[in-house]
């Protein structure tokens, strides 16, 4: 009777199963939609936006802000709804910790909208694209990665990618080259960094939400001695107070603001992914955006890309790919090293050992 109630409980078992990953495949799709969405989409935004509205620090600086007021609204949301208690970080954690991680991500997408103003979508995605390089380099400098000689292969990779597709460009915009890539520089840094802070359990910002309240202000402080030194007409403007009539200010008004929506959506979305994929899906999801992006500023819009930038650009995937591969290697051979330490602490339990033995391996199991 045991076997054939187990025979008969193994369909239903299967079919569950199988319900369970159509449900997780399908929830992937639609969250990979969402997050290419509002990337896809603050990008062409930013580019037309900057390209006719020339105060990107001011703009960015009102995009924080709104990001900040949605955090807090979302915070709020979830006290009242959920009955969870808002994170709160105390000062000395706010200038040591939060404060440079804010400042060096708000350069980091000032200067990428900055540069929107000279250059192309398709040049901004790929030099953007080198950002993993610095993420490499931040890594290997803070001892979150360990040098391994593959390094060197996903560096030449991406870095002659880059090469060939910036090489006899016809719009090229040194100006803005340099803006992008040190953004992606600053990138580097900003995600290294975040990536620090939001997995330290004591500083309790493993919660996108609150890390997203708590980083924004300081964001703003980054950008104001810029805002300050190059656009403090920006009150006055025609876009602004300065505008002809009211519709023309709400017109401007209603744009900014757009901006900053799609901001916060696109926080909210890359969040969304990490928690209910992997860091890998992520990553692979971002090659392809990239891809769909260079499709679409060629198609639709108005870039311009030779067979040589295309194939600069497939050289430099090549990198990304295999730096992704190697992560997804690396966190088999993690889960692996973990499993078979459970195992053997778990077997020595079994056999029997004196009382200060178990305490070490039960120990050892719970941390498994």
């Amino acid at each position: 009777m045991g076997g054939q109630n187990g025979n008969l409980l193994t369909p239903t078992v299967n079919s569950t199963r199988h319900k369970q990953i159509i449900v997780e495949g399908l929830r992937t799709i639609l969250l990979v939609l969402f997050y290419y969405t509002f990337s896809i989409g603050i990008t062409f935004y930013n580019k037309w936006m900057f390209s006719k509205f020339h105060f990107p620090i001011a703009t960015t600086s009102v995009h924080f802000t709104i990001t900040f007021l949605l955090s807090g609204l979302t915070r709020e949301l979830g006290r009242i709804c959920c009955k969870r208690k808002p994170v709160t970080l105390s000062w000395d954690v706010m200038l040591k910790k939060v404060l440079p991680t804010g400042i060096i991500s708000a350069l980091d997408i000032g200067l990428s909208n900055w540069s929107f103003m000279f250059i192309t979508v398709s040049l901004y995605t790929m030099v953007k694209s080198s950002c993993i390089l610095f993420i490499l380099f931040f890594s290997l400098l803070l001892g979150l990665e360990k040098p391994r000689p593959n390094l060197i292969v996903i560096v030449v990779f991406i870095s002659f990618g880059l090469f060939l597709f910036v090489y006899q460009s016809t719009q090229f915009n040194v100006e803005g080259f340099v803006l992008v890539l040190l953004a992606a520089f600053l990138g580097g840094a900003r995600w290294t960094l975040s990536q620090i802070l939001c997995q330290k359990s004591e500083i309790g910002l493993s919660n996108p939400i609150d890390a997203i309240y708590h980083l924004t202000p300081t964001m703003i402080i980054g950008l104001f001695p810029i805002f300050i030194g190059n656009e403090s007409s920006f009150m006055v403007s025609k876009y602004t107070f300065g505008a002809a009539t009211t519709q023309d200010l709400l017109a401007s008004v209603s744009l900014i603001c757009m901006g900053g929506v799609l901001a916060f959506f696109l926080s909210v979305s890359e969040y969304l992914l990490l928690s209910y994929t992997s860091s890998l899906t992520l990553s692979i999801s971002g090659i392809f955006k990239e891809l769909m992006t260079l499709i679409i500023a060629t198609t639709i819009g108005t870039d311009e890309i030779s067979l040589l930038n295309w194939v600069g650009f497939g050289i430099c995937l090549c990198g990304i790919g295999i730096h992704v591969k190697n992560k997804y290697e690396f966190q088999l051979e993690s889960q692996r090293n973990e499993e078979t330490s459970g195992l053997i602490a778990n077997e020595l339990l079994q056999e029997g050992s004196s009382s200060e033995e178990e305490d070490t391996l039960t120990l050892l199991a719970n941390q498994r």
